[in-house]
């Protein structure tokens, strides 16, 4: 969490400097469970500030944030004034959580268009509470938000905050979160004794890579906590048992059988297949994309695999910068006349969509008409063009973190992502070795061996009939 720890301590230094100013405004976003809310605890904290949260999720009346006329019956203060009195301070750190799900445009006025008076440092030292009926100054409170998905949230309010990202973590973060963090914790709540429950870090890893699939830890802490309490079980039927120790081999009998298993790379025996990255909500993934070549007159192009209108719209650019540049490949035009193409992205029952796949999928149709090899433990990402260029994609450090999970050692990006690899700490990208493409003939003269696979089918075009 560098940028947040950067960004605070830059705040403490101005604090020091000028002894009072404005607070800045923050948004911590990224995906669930990775401690955006703990974190706000965590600043109020180190400022010595007292710590008040409101939650905004599904809010949907303004006079939550403004208060209600005197005049109402059951009138009172807005959430915000109703907070800063129950922290008797003025000058609190005041976590407004879930920001993104505050409903727009309702029956009760529109709570995301009131939120613009109190997250403007130009406005906010005069807030005008309907309740109180005067103008109060809120610029001494440090408000920080928390969301999951920026887009939702409306573009005035977004320009008010400082968006701060707070992305997922890796296998060995999250092993030192629990050992340090959620461990104790679990056995705590789980009325187990220091020293009683031995979890090794074989076990965590085990426990992380097979039964969780996540960005955060919430998952991971849910785990731990049932290897506690079946602990705490022993403990309870033997008050004698002595220390238990958990390893990677005891985890079935803790917790059942694994219910997530790694992709891992399946070699490149086959024409092709090709091996994609793909950004979730959960972190990164691998996907392979499979190209299969069928005798036909007409040159079809068949797309499944539940696969979005972008997606689809890859590979129909793939397929069609591929008939008009045959020559890079070494392909006669009339071939694409004569075998149908048939485009698959498992799994099917999994919706995919974006178009970081582009480059995988015109890598994938230019093997499987030239019948070459892919280049082994190679993955890409990366959308296209119809002029064969290569566009940059999102997600980078996600990616990077599956591909080395999947055992990936090269990976092609475009030449633009350089600027994202460049902000990414080293330990993340041992052991990978990037290729910077610009143009899609770059893709292929990296990806395409010149050895043919095994059994290669002979693509050639069809002889048709005389009428």
């Amino acid at each position: 969490m560098e940028k947040v720890k950067e960004r605070i301590l830059e705040h403490l230094a101005v604090m020091k400097l000028r002894g009072d100013f404005k607070s800045p405004i923050l948004c911590l976003y990224g995906p669930p469970g990775v401690g955006k809310t703990s974190l706000g605890l965590s600043i109020a904290n180190a400022l010595k500030r007292k710590y008040v949260r409101v939650s905004l999720g599904g809010l949907h009346d303004e006079a939550e944030i403004r208060g209600h006329r005197k005049t109402y019956i059951g009138a009172m203060p807005g959430r915000i004034i109703k907070g800063l009195a129950k922290a008797g301070s003025s000058n609190p750190v005041f976590i407004l959580d879930e920001i993104d799900k505050v409903s727009q445009m309702t029956n009760q006025g529109d709570p995301s268009s009131a939120l613009l008076e109190v997250l403007d440092p130009e406005q906010n030292s005069a807030f005008h509470d309907n309740y109180l009926d005067i103008d109060y100054d809120l610029s001494k409170v440090m408000f920080i938000a928390t969301a999951n998905n920026i887009n939702n949230i409306p573009g005035p309010l977004l320009d008010r905050m400082e968006l701060i990202e707070v992305s997922g973590y890796i296998t060995e973060e999250k092993t030192e979160i629990a050992r340090r963090h959620l461990i104790p914790k679990e056995m705590e709540a789980n009325g187990l004794k220091k020293g009683s429950l031995n979890i090794t870090k074989p076990a965590i890893e085990a426990i992380i890579e097979n039964y969780t699939r996540e960005s955060g830890v919430r998952e991971l802490e849910k785990k731990i906590g049932k290897v506690c309490r079946k602990a705490a079980c022993r403990y309870a039927d033997d008050p004698e048992f002595g220390k238990m120790t958990v390893k990677p081999a005891d985890l079935k009998e803790l917790l059942g059988t694994k219910p997530y298993s790694r992709d891992k790379y399946q070699g490149n025996d086959y024409a092709g297949v090709v091996t994609g990255l793909a950004w979730t909500a959960v972190g990164g993934e691998i996907l392979f994309v499979e190209t299969s070549l069928s005798r036909g007159r007409e040159g079809k192009l068949t797309l499944t695999g539940n696969l979005g209108d972008v997606m689809k719209e890859s590979a129909m650019l793939a397929m069609e910068y591929i008939r008009s540049h045959a020559k890079l490949l070494s392909l006669d035009p009339a071939v694409f006349n004569s075998w149908n193409v048939h485009i698959h992205v498992p799994e099917g029952a999994i919706p995919k969509d974006g178009p970081s796949a582009g480059i995988t999928m015109a890598t994938s149709i230019a093997s499987a008409f030239t019948q070459r090899k892919v280049r082994a433990n190679l993955a890409m990402t990366g959308e296209i063009t119809l002029r064969g260029k290569v566009l940059p994609v999102g997600g980078i450090r996600e990616k990077i973190l599956a591909a080395k999970r999947a055992g990936i050692t090269d990976i092609v990006l475009c030449a633009e992502n350089r600027r994202d690899i460049e902000e990414i700490p080293a330990e993340y990208l041992s052991g990978v070795e990037f290729h910077y493409v610009n143009k899609i003939s770059e893709v292929w003269d990296i990806a395409l061996l010149k050895e043919k696979v095994q059994d290669a089918q002979e693509i050639i075009p069809i002889q048709q009939p005389e009428k």
